[in-house]
């Protein structure tokens, strides 16, 4: 592996020649949160030659932000994984970025890297020696080995990030946007490991990026779930089949639950006192002004809605406290796994990647990730026709069952709670729908309606 890391220097010339076709690709991802906005530009933050490029293949990792019309700051941080070759094979059309017509590359065609066996075997090797090239550093736990011989392929179902599998044994999670400092996608199922808490994968190795101030944390290796089924794909598919889907969420609660007790004993907690709580109603209530403003078909519902977060109002001047700690932070059916065996996996610990960093690692209530599990079992209800109310119904009575029986706590009891996160998240689902699916607004609509009502209670 060779090694050219400067940020900003000689590699100017390689930027300049790859920004015309970064700006017209970049657009197209799946991970890239900045679309509906021109990009105007690349600012490299570091580059490094992981294969140089005189030969049949060449690889590049890069850190750019990314400027765009509109968009105040620096800009956000993005990673890239460029692979350079004379020209693609058939099999790699779709990693196509385009052809380089001037600088360090021109006559050469640039992709996607990770489309591609070899790059991808290249991090894995990387990970596995502890490398150190240029400003990146690999880690890992030596007590769990990583094979030479293992076959990767990329994951090209749409996520936020990219996830490549190394032969049915490891998968690799590739950040995308990526912030300085302590990521929770690391940071939680590290400490999970250390409790010995089985429910999600312990981090086998993980790749950083040392940039002169907090590093930059860049991806995660961990055990691949064999012959795991994506929570959301399995409800889905037992919903129509017509099939009772109460045992898994019962399952699934109770896994959660085991997760939530392990966070706990491994990391700090906190109480929420009067001023927590009011802050956080205040937070939700600012929230829903501007989700009325922002989708007209949410104001019939608005002063109900409010009623859930006066009624968290009133639990802070009544001196009420709650306990808070490290949570999930972004929970639904899509971020759990089944085993072929039958066990839960909770995977995904980064939070909401469009909140900040500081804020997705703040300490919650534990009743915020299950209001949102509660919300997925809504969706999935509502993705069948007809909808499938009883279902939803069914599946969340099941799981608060299911937390209660681990952790002692039945998340119900704490009924206004668990009413305002709920709401807060149906809110924000749709403010999500009316600006990117239409079509999907009547979901989180229906819950709104539900929600909003006056004899309203946080029931499953």
């Amino acid at each position: 592996m060779a090694e050219t890391v400067t940020p900003y220097g000689r590699n100017t010339p390689l930027i300049a020649s790859l920004d015309p076709l970064l700006r017209t690709w970049l657009p197209r991802q799946r991970w890239f949160a900045g679309k509906g906005r021109p990009v105007t530009g690349f600012t490299p933050v570091a580059v490094t030659e992981l294969l140089p490029p005189d030969g049949r293949l060449g690889l590049y990792h890069l850190l750019l932000r990314v400027h765009q019309t509109g968009v105040p700051g620096p800009g956000d941080c993005y990673q890239f994984l460029i692979g350079v070759r004379e020209a693609l094979p058939p099999r790699l059309a779709p990693a196509l970025i385009g052809h380089v017509t001037q600088g360090p590359l021109a006559g050469r065609t640039v992709y996607e890297a990770l489309y591609d066996p070899r790059p991808a075997e290249v991090l894995l090797e990387a990970l596995r020696t502890q490398a150190r090239i240029g400003g990146l550093r690999f880690e890992r736990d030596p007590r769990q080995e990583i094979r030479t011989d293992l076959v990767a392929r990329l994951m090209t179902a749409e996520q936020s990030n990219s996830s490549v599998v190394y032969g049915d044994t490891f998968i690799l999670k590739l950040l995308r946007r990526v912030v300085t400092g302590v990521n929770p996608d690391l940071e939680l199922p590290l400490a999970l490991a250390r409790e010995g808490c089985p429910r999600v994968p312990a981090p086998t190795a993980w790749a950083y990026a040392e940039t002169g101030r907090e590093p930059y944390v860049l991806a995660v290796l961990q055990p691949y779930v064999r012959g795991g089924a994506d929570g959301w794909e399995l409800a889905l598919r037992e919903l129509a089949k017509g099939e009772d889907f109460a045992a898994e969420a019962r399952e699934l609660g109770r896994a959660t639950a085991e997760v939530h007790t392990a966070l706990a004993r491994a990391l700090p907690t906190v109480t929420l006192g009067h001023v927590q709580l009011q802050g956080l109603a205040d937070g939700m209530i600012e929230r829903l002004e501007a989700a009325v403003q922002a989708v007209p078909g949410l104001r019939p519902y608005a002063t109900g809605l409010r009623q859930a977060y006066a009624a968290l109002h009133r639990l802070a001047a009544e001196g009420d406290t709650r306990t808070a700690q490290r949570i999930h932070g972004d929970l639904h059916l899509g971020q759990c796994l089944r085993s072929a065996d039958g066990q839960w996996s909770l995977i995904d610990f980064e939070g909401e990647p469009a909140r900040p960093l500081a804020e997705r690692r703040l300490p919650q209530p534990p009743v915020r990730d299950i209001a949102g599990m509660l919300r997925s079992f809504d969706y999935a209800a509502h993705s069948v026709t007809p909808p499938a109310p009883d279902w939803a119904r069914g599946c969340r009575a099941a799981y608060c069952a299911g937390y209660a029986e681990v952790s002692g706590h039945d998340p119900r009891a704490d009924a206004e709670l668990l009413r305002a996160y709920e709401t807060d998240k149906a809110v924000y689902e749709a403010v999500y729908e009316a600006r990117h699916r239409p079509d999907w607004l009547p979901v989180p609509l229906s819950a709104i309606a539900r929600l909003a009502a006056p004899d309203q209670e946080a029931r499953p």
